[in-house]
């Protein structure tokens, strides 16, 4: 819900606290001025220079070229969105991007630049890329680039990572016909035994779900927006059998439900040979994944009574190291904190496999708070670095 803005201001907001406020600003401007230029100068924060990007005046503007950490306020005085790279002039390596400034907006890009050439590309929704004049700096130790990765660099991986799906998705077929053998056995022990390997396995695919399209609401669908809910028609999958096995539900009840979920995944098993994931996607699903785990898995929304909310978290962070293995190659040479990444989903492994004790995973609801935040802070820490592995494999775009 959105916060309500600020009503009147109190008249007794500008009493003795007023004051207050107003003493201590004076004096910190006091001490500003009285201070050396120096500590003035790192106070005020990296320097400012406003850039244009519109179509005819791209990279106009930087006429005062000078190393170091500093802000790029870019404004686009024209009439469509703007995408924006600051760009090694020579080889192209990108130092920082800015993408859709509006129309008549400007927004700001940090970058930290040393000796070198550099030139502004300015790449409006509706043309072709343009490319501003070359700035030089002739001192300094800049911060690192990152090449480019085109979509034919994504190929190469997308294709074995599609490979390696195919391979998941024989996995998915045999295990959920292992919990459909179960329901129709009338065992409901051993179909709860056998749901949560079927349904982990089909998690680590995460990748892969937009190129599943209506078969992955058939198979993992939930029953959010469906009128009749959990009762609903339309809720089928695992979750719908998941629902049926730990609220009571009969064999008898669950039979229809597990025969589809086969079909709908052997279905989905014969047609992957003729599917196509998007390459320019899978740097953006090696974030995605994660980003959906913290909003549905670790909120319980996707908990239909088997409390395996953290196994389902543990089985998407196997999905993610998938992506990542295929993207290792382009990273390996664009992004200097994959060693930070890779300690990080290390360690985010280490505190869910912590979590299953004995191999029976411990509910949500019983987590302690310490648990808890220990939990959130490793994958919200992931979700943050994966966020810059999306940036770095996004193909740039020149026409």
């Amino acid at each position: 819900m959105p916060l309500s803005g600020p009503g009147p201001r109190s008249p007794r907001l500008w009493g003795a606290t007023g004051i207050v406020v107003v003493l201590a600003v004076f004096a910190a401007v006091v001490l500003w001025q009285d201070s050396p230029p120096a500590a003035r100068a790192a106070a005020a924060g990296p320097p400012h220079t406003t850039v244009q990007v519109s179509r005819g005046a791209c990279g106009t503007g930087w006429d005062d070229a000078r190393p170091g950490l500093q802000v790029f306020d870019l404004h686009n005085s024209s009439d469509v969105a703007t995408e924006v790279y600051l760009e090694d002039a020579a080889s192209k390596a990108v130092y920082g991007e800015v993408e859709d400034i509006g129309p008549g907006t400007t927004r700001s890009l940090t970058a930290d630049i040393g000796k070198g050439a550099y030139a502004f590309q300015c790449v409006p929704d509706d043309g072709d890329a343009i490319t501003g004049p070359t700035v030089r700096i002739t001192s300094g130790q800049g911060g690192p680039a990152a090449a480019p990765v085109s979509r034919q660099d994504l190929i190469p991986p997308s294709i074995a990572y599609q490979k390696w799906v195919a391979g998941g998705l024989d996995r998915v077929v045999r295990l959920t016909g292992d919990l459909r053998d179960a329901v129709d056995r009338g065992d409901l022990a051993g179909a709860r035994k056998a749901w949560l390997p079927a349904h982990l396995e089909y998690e680590r695919l995460g990748a892969a779900y937009d190129a599943f399209g209506d078969a992955d609401g058939q198979i993992n669908g939930t029953d959010a927006g469906l009128p009749g809910g959990v009762a609903d028609p339309s809720f089928t999958g695992f979750h719908r059998i998941e629902y049926g096995l730990w609220h009571g539900r009969s064999a008898g009840s669950l039979r229809a439900p597990a025969t589809a979920l086969v079909a709908a995944v052997t279905a989905l098993r014969d047609s992957w040979s003729q599917a196509r994931m998007d390459p320019a996607q899978l740097g953006l699903r090696a974030h995605e994944i994660l980003e959906n785990t913290v909003q549905f898995e670790l909120t319980g929304r996707t908990d239909y009574g088997s409390g395996s909310n953290l196994a389902t978290a543990r089985a998407n962070l196997d999905g993610t190291r998938e992506v990542l293995s295929r993207l290792r190659p382009l990273l390996a040479t664009r992004y200097q904190e994959l060693p930070q990444l890779d300690h990080e989903l290390d360690a985010a492994q280490d505190t869910l496999d912590g979590l299953a004790p004995d191999g029976e995973w411990i509910p949500l609801t019983r987590l302690t708070r310490a648990q808890r935040e220990k939990v959130d802070a490793a994958l919200d820490e992931l979700v943050e670095r994966l966020a810059s592995v999306a940036t770095l494999c996004e193909p740039r775009r020149t026409v």
